[in-house]
């Protein structure tokens, strides 16, 4: 892990913890190298800006990673929901796509 760009991360995030880009790509960051800190910051993310749609992809697949089954289906399923609700179309394909990969490793 890059620690000055933690440092710079932890930085934006102490400044401005209500901006969810800041908790985000903590989130992302820590999912490199500390399971439990990203673990944190996602489930801060999904409770305290669950309209953040970028969230959801990344939530998915770090909890299907984690073999946290349930959550991650509960995750992709909202994050589909909430694309179509805010009319993204891009990211609606992305996360049913990811959703359904997902389904089919389930299957395997």
């Amino acid at each position: 892990m890059n620690n000055s760009l933690l440092a710079n991360l932890l930085a934006f995030y102490e400044e401005d913890p209500a901006d969810p880009f800041n908790a985000y790509a903590l989130a992302i960051e820590y999912s490199k190298s500390d399971l439990k800190e990203a673990e944190r910051f996602f489930d801060m993310l999904l409770e305290k800006h669950p309209d953040y749609l970028p969230t959801y992809y990344h939530a998915g697949a770090f909890f299907a990673a984690l073999e946290k089954v349930e959550k991650a289906e509960g995750i992709y399923q909202k994050g589909v929901e909430l694309a179509l609700t805010q009319k993204n179309a891009k990211t609606h394909r992305e996360l049913l796509s990811a959703y359904n990969n997902f389904k089919d490793e389930l299957d395997d």
